[in-house]
């Protein structure tokens, strides 16, 4: 491990060295590539000097405790040694994990479709509640939302379905373990007679796709151009701006409606049409992965019920961690740091328990 992280420190040097040179800061591109290079390296390479330093100081502090005979001296030592100690055990854990594989697509902005499953009007009602809570984390962490393509359900406030992007750096990482079904338990409020119903949503989190990622036949799509519905203004009708594309060789179709411009409908539907393809693609790749793969945190597996929200008892629980926690409003307002941060850890412990077997 430690030949790897002195040619990953050796790497950054150079990086280092080449955006110095003349002929490569008047080169934009080639600018921006390395400085990719470097950020993707950088905390790594500072966690690493100071693992080093911290080693060089304990060594020195050692030192200090064979050559001093005073007593007092040698506990204040022995405990600053004992600090040292704890510091680099820290900083070495942090190293592995650093060093474990990356998603590529981590940092990219994602596209997420919520549907409501089992449950009629109420599985409507939750999957509107699961986009606020969404677009609420991610206003905390500053990234910005925006709604593609909108199903309402009868004019209770619910969605049949709901897509919508959210651009920020490290949404995929924060957000992908979401994917699956998610339960709620609670009495509805079109339940005159106060039972108790369970119904379902599913989430599907994709990472965005860009032009590059996918190549798509323009002679392989079918758009139609045609007056949008629903609530929306006086003119929402008096122009025909909601687009359909279809993408023949799949099937698959896609449907933008919620913006006045045709074109800015068609852009939105062709960004979710590409996304869906590049998951395809995704999902063939994982199809082949070892069991080992399989089985670790938020394969996106999408029929797998992965949480329950049960709010007579004040309780959420991710079945896939064996993790309960109370304060439902506060987690449905968005305060999603301490699921997602055990479910990050629960993968990560299981790629280093993998990776030194």
């Amino acid at each position: 491990m430690i030949e790897r992280l002195e040619n990953i420190e050796k790497r950054y040097q150079q990086i280092e060295q080449q955006m110095a040179r003349p002929e490569v800061a008047s080169d934009l591109k080639k600018l921006q590539e390395l400085a990719q290079e470097r950020a993707g390296i950088e905390d790594l390479v500072t966690r690493y000097r100071e693992y080093k330093a911290t080693d060089r100081a304990l060594a020195e502090t050692r030192a200090m405790l064979d050559n001093d005979p005073d007593e007092d001296m040698r506990e204040f030592i022995g405990q600053e040694i004992a600090s040292l100690e704890v510091q680099r055990e820290q900083l070495l854990g942090e190293i592995r994990i650093a060093l474990l594989p990356k998603d590529p697509n981590d940092e990219k902005d994602i596209i997420i479709e919520i549907r409501a499953g089992a449950g009629g009007d109420e599985a409507a009602l939750f999957a509107a509640d699961l986009f606020r809570m969404y677009s609420r984390y991610a206003q905390v962490k500053g990234w910005k939302t925006d709604i593609l393509s909108t199903s309402e359900s009868g004019g209770i406030g619910g969605f049949k379905e709901i897509i919508f992007e959210v651009r920020g750096k490290g949404a995929y990482s924060r957000l992908k373990y979401e994917r699956g079904v998610h339960r709620v338990q609670r009495v509805p409020v079109t339940e005159s007679s106060g039972r108790l119903h369970t119904s379902t949503a599913t989430v599907a989190v994709l990472p965005k796709a860009e032009e590059v990622d996918i190549d798509i036949n323009p002679d392989d799509l079918k758009t139609d151009i045609f007056h949008s519905g629903g609530a929306g203004g006086q003119n929402v009708n008096k122009v025909a701006t909601a687009v359909r594309i279809t993408h023949e060789p799949t099937g698959m179709v896609v449907v933008c409606q919620d913006e006045r411009s045709q074109l800015q409908n068609k852009i939105k539907a062709m960004s979710v049409l590409r996304t869906r393809l590049l998951d395809i693609e995704r999902q063939k790749q994982e199809s082949q992965i070892t069991s080992d793969r399989r089985s670790q945190v938020g394969t996106g597996d999408r029929a797998e019920k992965i949480r329950t929200y049960n709010f007579p008892q004040d309780r959420i629980s991710d079945h896939r961690i064996s993790l309960t926690l109370h304060n439902l409003p506060r987690i449905m307002e968005g305060d999603l740091d301490e699921l997602i941060d055990a479910l990050t850890n629960t993968d990560q412990a299981k790629q280093l328990e993998a990776q030194l077997a």
